[in-house]
């Protein structure tokens, strides 16, 4: 009785905040997923290396460990060893040996590769780097020597934007669609629910690959990169117009509505003005929950192949070569993208899971 005393006269989005912020597991989910959008925006900063520079004398190397004390006691500066790389007499794969008896130390804010920070002007500044010829891979390298720490960072880029500006295109469609069947009905929403429901029972995958084929291969990057999130949008505007109808339907009919039209309001005024702010917070909900599934979209995709394509760069991208078990025995660092996405996925259904329970203050924890 008391609670229901303190939040009487509160507004929702203040009840939403207080509720929002019980949420432990959603917290955390907020301050890493900010951390990885973040890095995603600095990624060529945070970058060692560009991601294409190829170290030919690092084929598949293994991640650097760094260290800040051996045999020969502390030190306050991390560092590395020199890696040599030899060949096993047996087997003929490649082994990496440190050499114990040269040290390079990891400085920040040195000089490396070029790029233009955020599209605007060109620096050769980055986060960290090695003072001696010996480079430092965090992950790992791939097949052709390639940092996989700036691969992944650099993939980060599409790999989290898509599932953004798909969502959006999906929350557009969804509540125009939504909006259009909910409020007119008849042979209109008869007609809309019949499509969502065509939609909704085709297997995705089969449906996701037969449009991505049908991207002509000589596409640049950045139109695959428009073309795949189109895909993923028309896909997933479903389950966001299903919930607009719901909610048009269980509103219109109320007193609020019913005024709006005796004093000549129309159905753009009252849609916009009475009842998407109505459940905009459900909304909000529905989007969160729908990002995971677009980064699994274009993961999957390009992992098959059919999405994004090298030399554009994405976690998907970055999976491709670990598709057959050879690799992933030998080589296990190249499943490193994988576990960035399950941490994300991860991250956005807390984050979710959050809003939801935030979105109807008035229940009991």
């Amino acid at each position: 009785m008391a609670r229901k005393k303190k939040e009487y006269g509160l507004s929702q989005w203040t009840l939403m905040r207080r509720r929002f912020f019980k949420h432990k597991f959603a917290i955390i989910a907020l301050v890493v997923l900010g951390i990885f959008y973040v890095a995603a925006l600095f990624s060529q900063f945070i970058s060692p290396y560009n991601p294409a520079r190829r170290f030919s004398g690092n084929v598949y190397s293994p991640p650097t460990l760094i260290r800040f004390s051996d045999g020969n006691g502390f030190s306050f500066r991390p560092f590395i060893y020199e890696r040599k790389m030899e060949l096993d007499p047996d087997t003929w794969q490649r082994i990496y040996v440190d050499d114990t008896d040269k040290r390079h130390y990891i400085s920040f804010f040195v000089r490396g590769d070029k790029y233009k920070f955020l599209g605007l002007f060109e620096t050769d500044l980055h986060l960290f780097g090695t003072t001696g010829k010996q480079p430092v891979f965090l992950f790992g390298t791939d097949s052709l020597g390639r940092d996989l720490f700036s691969r992944v960072l650099y993939g980060s880029t599409i790999s989290l934007t898509i599932g953004l500006v798909g969502v959006f295109l999906s929350l557009i469609i969804g509540v125009i669609l939504g909006s259009i069947s909910g409020l007119l009905g008849g042979i209109v929403d008869n007609a809309i629910q019949r499509l969502i429901e065509i939609l909704m029972s085709i297997p995705q995958i089969p449906l996701w690959m037969a449009l991505s084929a049908a991207l002509p291969p000589y596409w640049p990057m950045l139109r695959v990169y428009f073309g795949i999130t189109i895909i993923l949008s028309v896909l997933g505007w479903t389950g966001v117009a299903r919930v607009v109808r719901g909610k048009f339907l269980s509103l219109r009919e109320e007193e609020f509505v019913l005024a709006s039209r005796t004093f000549g309001a129309g159905q753009w005024w009252i849609i916009t003005r009475h009842l998407i702010p109505s459940f905009l917070s459900y909304l909000i909900v529905q989007v969160t929950l729908s990002i995971p599934g677009m980064i699994l979209g274009e993961t999957a995709l390009s992992f098959l192949g059919l999405g994004l394509r090298s030399p554009a760069i994405s976690w998907g991208v970055l999976l491709q070569e670990s598709q057959n078990l050879r690799s992933i025995a030998l080589h296990p660092w190249l499943m490193i993208p994988g576990i960035f996405v399950i941490i994300v996925v991860l991250g956005f259904n807390f984050l979710g899971d959050g809003l939801r329970d935030a979105a109807d203050p008035y229940t009991k924890s």
